[in-house]
């Protein structure tokens, strides 16, 4: 996803019109990749941390639901030897990891 998000705005183009009117910032004006960090205005990280706080606190995660264990209902890693699905989901989580230093 980190590779697909850095790739397509470049092929596809960047949204229409603009990030901040008030600062007179286009979409275009936002480079891909860490050059985006210092260019995003501050309300505009604002309203990122907003909403994923808003999705991390809707979520019902106290201990002993499903939830707690980090399983949210995604059902596409899934075995029904417990061996092999901890196989798959640490193989998972050993690629997200290599994903988000290659992506740097």
């Amino acid at each position: 996803l980190a590779t697909m998000g850095y790739i397509t705005p470049e092929l596809t183009g960047k949204f229409p019109g603009y990030l901040s009117p008030s600062m007179g910032l286009k979409f275009a004006d936002i480079p891909n990749g860490l050059g985006a960090l210092s260019k995003v205005p501050a309300l505009g990280w604002a309203q990122i941390i907003g909403y994923m706080s808003f999705c991390e606190i809707s979520q019902d995660q106290s201990p002993g639901t499903p939830a707690a264990a980090g399983d949210f209902g995604f059902k596409v890693l899934t075995a029904s030897d417990p061996a092999a699905k901890t196989k798959k989901l640490n193989a998972e989580l050993a690629n997200g990891r290599l994903a988000m230093m290659a992506i740097m």
